[in-house]
């Protein structure tokens, strides 16, 4: 439960309904615009897409999609964030685990993993908190931004094997 000074932190679908409401959020929050084909995506993203709401305010979202690329599945995730004033209240965490949540159900991700601008210390600092660690580095990654470097951040799945008693063993 969350404690009486927080507020109640939900998820709820991207809808037609609540769309631009999204597009405000990412333009807000993120240095790079995204554009309309992100956002019909996100329309058909199901699970993989999700807007914050604390106390019912919108504050930010999560857009993740499958990655086939390189004969692996693999969750990408295309945008985490929510709005300034509402950091450090525990909706990025409630955001990623909702997201970790999916590939765990789901089962036959490899990994999960996403772009981060290379001087955005706190979200570099978030994701190394749930286990992603820097695996590259891909130089002028971002057109139009400064740094326009960005660090990938990724966070490998291991197979859970079920033991006939019950446990679950890690290999």
């Amino acid at each position: 439960m969350p404690s009486a000074d927080f507020g109640r932190i939900d998820l709820g679908d991207v809808t037609p309904h609540n769309i631009k409401l999204l597009r405000k959020v990412n333009t807000v929050v993120f240095p790079v615009s995204y554009h309309d084909k992100f956002y019909k995506d996100v329309l058909e993203a199901g699970e993989l897409a999700k807007m914050v709401y604390f106390n019912d305010i919108v504050v930010g979202a999560v857009c993740c999609r499958v990655d086939m690329s390189a004969g692996t599945k693999k969750l990408y995730i295309m945008t985490l964030g929510c709005l300034a004033p509402y950091r450090r209240l525990g909706i990025g965490t409630h955001m990623l685990e909702h997201v970790l949540n999916i590939v765990q159900k789901e089962g036959n991700f490899t990994s999960i993993f996403l772009h981060v601008q290379v001087n955005n210390d706190s979200a570099i600092e978030f994701y190394k908190k749930f286990g992603f660690s820097i695996v590259e580095t891909k130089e002028q990654y971002y057109k139009r931004i400064e740094p326009a470097d960005a660090h990938v951040l990724e966070k490998f799945l291991t197979p859970v094997q079920q033991l006939t008693n019950g446990d679950t063993k890690h290999h």
